[in-house]
């Protein structure tokens, strides 16, 4: 089994509400695909903030009805007054987790700092946006994955960054080896980040990202996450196939152990496990310079 991780919903702004045979035409493309579900992302707040919080979510949660491998993630903007309680009310509703775009504040702004919090008390994960951004603002430093080493004092938090931050991707691979690190130079740190792999590299540069990637010396077996960036009204088949084929065949070409399993992670398990669908606690390999081994 295979799950898309990144699809978007409700674009448009006048779009709310799925109904049956929507839904069937976005599982029989998703089928299509090779997949069997994934992540669907509610409405832009800022873009569709005439649906209403309420809208958004319901919105995204007529997409899941009566699929149990689709699942639901809701997009907040945590410098709206009520922001604490819309992420009490999404989790309520049954929302598996929480999306967000750093294009009008920082994520180490107290507001941001916040909302991540209550999701992590409540045992939820988010999945940012980050690199650069085609959102209409002015917001590529915010969304810089540097900037995310704020997150790293959130007890509990599971965390994506999405399109392995292009074009930023040696800098995210910098913070993803040192959020791993953390777990050593300071044993209380339980935040934890994934890496989302959604498009945003150009094709001409993905085997470069995933070569200074997968090839060195970090464990990314558990923590990468594949998606399309598609939508639920007009998911794009040959897209998905196509980025699945030039993926698989750079884990075939970079992978040293068993890369069926690596695979099964990246299209599958991790996703669940991020999720907090999966009890799988996989042990680690921690970056340390010149892997000390506690020679004297």
């Amino acid at each position: 089994m295979r799950l898309d991780g990144h699809i978007h919903t409700g674009l448009r702004g006048d779009y709310c509400g799925t109904d049956e045979n929507t839904r069937q035409k976005l599982m029989k493309n998703l089928r299509a695909a090779g997949f069997d579900g994934g992540v669907i992302l509610s409405a832009d707040p800022i873009k569709c903030a005439a649906m209403g919080a309420e809208g958004r979510m319901e919105d995204a949660l007529s997409v899941c009805r009566g699929e149990e491998n689709l699942f639901p993630l809701y997009w907040i903007n945590p410098l709206e007054s009520d922001a604490l309680s819309q992420v009490e009310r999404a989790v309520e509703l049954g929302f598996d987790g929480f999306k967000m775009i750093c294009s009008q504040y920082n994520p180490g702004c107290p507001e941001c700092l916040d909302v991540l919090a209550k999701i992590a008390s409540l045992g939820k994960p988010v999945l940012f946006h980050s690199g650069i951004c085609w959102d209409g603002f002015n917001s590529a430093n915010n969304n810089r994955p540097g900037n995310f080493e704020a997150l790293i004092d959130i007890p509990n938090l599971r965390f994506t960054l999405a399109h392995v931050s292009w074009p930023w991707y040696d800098e995210c691979i910098a913070v993803y080896g040192k959020f791993l690190n953390a777990h050593y130079a300071r044993p209380d740190i339980s935040c934890e980040m994934f890496i989302d792999l959604t498009p945003g590299t150009p094709r001409g540069y993905r085997e470069e990202v995933f070569r200074h990637m997968v090839a060195s010396e970090y464990e990314y077996r558990y923590n990468l996450i594949f998606g399309t960036d598609s939508l639920t009204t007009a998911y794009n088949v040959s897209w998905a196939k196509e980025w699945q084929e030039r993926d698989d065949a750079l884990y075939d070409k970079y992978v040293r152990e068993d890369v069926e399993d690596f695979k099964d992670h990246v299209y599958r398990l991790n996703l669940l496990r991020f999720l907090g669908k999966s009890d799988e606690n996989p042990q680690q390999k921690i970056p340390m310079v010149a892997d000390y081994a506690g020679d004297v």
